[in-house]
């Protein structure tokens, strides 16, 4: 099965698999650090913020 990336990805694991993480931070600068912290940041607000509070509004009218 194939899986669909963005260009970008598919350039940043390229320079990852020639030089590691410190090529690619030396190559890329702090775009990638930026990047990875805002998946992140996005990634668990959902999880732990939003899903547990509509949840708790759905289960709240139970009571």
């Amino acid at each position: 099965m194939s899986f669909r990336q963005p260009e970008f990805i598919d350039e940043w694991l390229n320079i990852y698999r020639e030089g590691g993480f410190s090529k690619l931070i030396k190559e890329k600068g702090f775009v990638v650090l930026v990047t990875f912290f805002l998946f992140y940041l996005i990634r668990d607000s959902i999880l732990y913020l939003l899903l547990p509070y509509l949840a708790y509004s759905n289960f709240s009218s139970c009571f």
